[in-house]
């Protein structure tokens, strides 16, 4: 039924996609069965130019932090502050915590976490947190009513300390609450099911983010599955008496966008074998795998003759080619050398049209065989094109540059708003573009074990100018803005209307 809406909706031209890799200074996530999992990475700007850094765990080596040197060919150098030369890290997530311009960092770890306040000229320092030597493997954020600090949740793995483990030794979470400007110690989510991704969202669109967990059944073995927690002042689990629906996988990543075309964001969560789309129906929180009718199992690899299951770890959504349509990275990878599931199993570029999704990973030049882990969808060189960036298990990190001729064309947008939650965490981006209309939520959280702070990106086909408006976290809503194509665009809240700046 979607892809006959959508195919009505929006008749996008086809591209070719073109990718071509690009020399980057040599980074490996490493590590023993500790860093199977994990092996993150973050996109942010920390020095002001506009153009985004990379910071890549390393597992067992230090993690780096890689400055953003591009012109219109993608470079970097490794400049890595002390406060950032870390090891035991699986993963980063970039957030403006306290409201200052400055991108902060979430860094999980195999050990303590930290908060780290961005300085400018990225450096950073430690902000007290309490925090505990667990194994973490996800985050999430979001803003809360009117606190001033952000709800965060860090979402640990396996309990390192339970003689009995691994298996059925799933830990709890720490969820911080802010108590004014500082955190006190954390409240334990102690439901947990070994969990490897999770994101704060508003899946029903009535201004609460709720949180959404994908856990790994792998450790859990049975009497687990996937979770979305009430975020009342005392959270709860949603069950089966509101609509809850049982999800049992080997969970590793969840993206979120809108793919149906109704307004309200669909899931696609990663893991070993079959990879899920799941659509909401009804009132309720009740998801329906429909990956199957779009084209996205992506359930064995595509190239390299290896028939066994595919490991998908982190997912991301974003339009390659500009045509108006959202598409799919995933990356891929044997956690180890477990031999029931393929050794050579490629990422996926999956390219929605209006009939559903279609693979061209290996044609775009985007084929490795690399066991891979985190990555970033984001424009490193700021010329409108998407380009790719990803962490891989014990093989160099592998940064793509974006090629594609002939692309669509592209607004980026940035809502800001006064402090707190000055990036508006939680917001909706909506777009009127030819003849349909785009809904987008800020979010901080999802994937594997990273995330980018970057202006939204979106593809326009061959529009000229789109009309926006943006649903603040408060559901204020401001008057429609017309903005210009091929644009990089900050929406300033002021009042009731919106402050351009082009």
């Amino acid at each position: 039924m979607w892809h006959r809406l959508l195919c009505c909706l929006w008749a996008a031209p086809v591209y070719a996609q073109s990718f071509t890799p690009i020399g980057v200074p040599d980074h490996v996530y490493e590590g023993g069965w500790e860093h199977f999992v994990g092996g993150g990475i973050a996109a942010f700007d920390c020095d002001g130019d506009t153009l985004p850094e990379l910071y890549a765990a390393g597992g067992t080596a230090s993690a780096k932090l890689f400055r953003n040197t591009s012109t219109a060919q993608i470079s970097f150098r490794v400049e890595t502050p002390d406060a950032l030369a870390l090891t035991g890290v699986t993963g980063a997530y970039p957030l403006d915590f306290d409201n200052d311009g400055q991108t902060d960092l979430a860094v999980l770890r195999v050990g303590e976490n930290k908060l780290l306040r961005g300085l400018g000229d990225c450096q950073f320092t430690q902000v007290a947190l309490p925090t505990s030597d667990r194994w973490t493997t996800s985050f999430s954020a979001t803003w809360e009513g009117a606190n001033t600090r952000p709800t965060l949740v860090f979402g640990n793995y396996v309990d390192r300390s339970d003689p009995d483990g691994p298996f059925k030794a799933c830990d709890a979470h720490e969820l911080y609450r802010p108590a004014h400007a500082t955190y006190k110690e954390p409240d334990l989510l102690t439901v947990g099911f070994c969990t490897l991704s999770m994101l704060f969202t508003d899946w029903a669109r009535a201004g609460r983010q709720d949180l959404r967990v994908s856990n790994d059944r792998h450790y859990y073995v049975r009497g687990g599955q996937e979770q979305l927690w009430a975020m009342e002042p005392t959270p709860r689990l949603f069950g089966p008496e509101d609509g809850w629906l049982k999800h049992e996988l080997w969970g590793m990543g969840i993206a979120s966008r809108d793919v149906s075309g109704d307004g309200l964001p669909d899931v696609y969560l990663t893991s070993m074998g079959d990879q899920r789309l799941q659509l909401r129906e009804g009132e309720g929180p009740t998801y329906r795998d429909a990956s199957y009718s779009f084209g996205v199992t992506a359930h064995m690899p595509y190239e390299g003759g290896d028939g066994r299951p595919s490991t998908g770890w982190h997912a991301v959504f974003g339009d390659v080619q500009n045509d108006g349509l959202d598409d799919l990275f995933v990356t891929k990878g044997n956690v180890d050398q477990m031999p029931g599931s393929a050794f050579d199993d490629p990422n996926n570029l999956l390219v929605q049209t209006p009939t559903g999704f279609i693979e061209r990973g290996s044609s775009a030049g985007l084929l490795s065989m690399a066991r891979s882990r985190g990555a970033a969808l984001v424009d490193l060189n700021r010329n409108g094109l998407l380009d790719v960036a990803v962490v891989n298990r014990r093989a160099p990190l592998e940064v793509w540059q974006n090629t594609t001729t002939q692309a669509g064309n592209f607004v980026t947008i940035a809502p800001i708003q006064a402090a707190p939650n000055r990036n508006a965490v939680g917001a909706w981006i909506e777009l009127k573009v030819a003849n349909k209309t785009v809904a987008r939520e800020i979010t901080i959280g999802g994937g594997h074990a990273g995330g980018v702070l970057v202006p939204e990106h979106f593809g326009l086909g061959q529009a000229q100018t789109v009309q926006a408006r943006i649903i603040w976290p408060d559901r204020e809503i401001s008057e429609w803005v017309t903005l210009l194509a091929n644009t990089h665009t900050t929406l300033t809240r002021e009042g009731g209307g919106l402050l351009i700046d082009f």
